[in-house]
């Protein structure tokens, strides 16, 4: 397998931190991808459904305000 770089330093750093802290054995380098893009994806939706709630919240207390 030919090594190659990403640039998904950041990302890949998040990966190996969480493998880390929660004592997981390590896993290969294919392994190691998948697990990083599995963490942005949960990074990504958790930011989608907190910002849709934030949004509905505003417009339900913004419309609930106007008399």
């Amino acid at each position: 397998m030919a090594e190659y770089d990403s640039g998904m330093g950041l990302l890949d750093s998040l990966a190996a931190a969480f493998i880390n802290t929660f004592g997981i054995t390590q896993p290969s380098r294919l392994a190691r991808r998948r697990a990083s893009w599995f963490i942005f994806g949960m990074l990504i939706l958790t930011l989608l459904l907190v910002s849709i709630g934030g949004f509905l919240l505003y417009v339900n207390l913004r419309h609930g305000a106007t008399p």
